[in-house]
């Protein structure tokens, strides 16, 4: 599978939202989001210096660029403000995983569910891709509520450290 498109000017945008990729420019506002509570249900730890984290993002530039793992900052169309990440994790294969993440104070306002979708229907587009995979911490019940509003069902499970996530195939047509 080819990327055909520019991963500099890729914008997808939404009813409320605007979605960029990643750049070096996002750093900081990126790393004063992340919270322990914004990773409790997430793999990793936040990173607990704004130089720990520049070692994270610095790892997600050249994949970025070559389309194999994209992470998208959700923005608000109306001020700007960055509200989280959504995941495009092995984005070239028949089967891209979705992952997200959103900033404390604007949890609870569907703002996760409309920027997964935004995401997810982009990539039908530009990538053409079977299905969408989507692990989920068992207890992380509104991001369970996103997989299940875009048709997810759930196909098995992981574990990890941390916790048992269920993981849902959504298919690549949404709702």
């Amino acid at each position: 599978m080819t990327t055909d498109w520019d991963a500099s000017l890729v914008e997808i945008r939404s009813e409320r939202l605007r979605l960029k990729l990643f750049t070096a420019a996002d750093a900081e506002e990126v790393f004063t989001a992340i919270t322990p509570a914004i990773t409790r249900f997430m793999q990793w730890e936040a990173p607990r210096s704004a130089a720990e984290f520049a070692k994270v993002w610095r790892s997600w530039l050249a994949p970025i660029v070559d389309g194999s793992d994209l992470h998208f900052v959700v923005r608000s169309l109306a001020d700007h403000r960055c509200l989280g990440l959504v995941g495009l994790h092995a984005a070239k294969t028949q089967c891209p995983e979705l992952g997200i993440w959103i900033r404390e104070d604007s949890q609870g306002r569907g703002i996760g569910g409309e920027a997964v979708a935004a995401v997810a229907e982009w990539a039908i587009e530009h990538l053409d891709p079977e299905c969408f995979e989507y692990p989920v911490a068992e207890m992380n019940i509104a991001s369970r509520k996103v997989a299940e509003s875009l048709g997810g069902s759930v196909v098995g499970s992981r574990s990890n450290a941390k916790y048992t996530a269920v993981v849902y195939r959504i298919p690549n047509r949404l709702r």
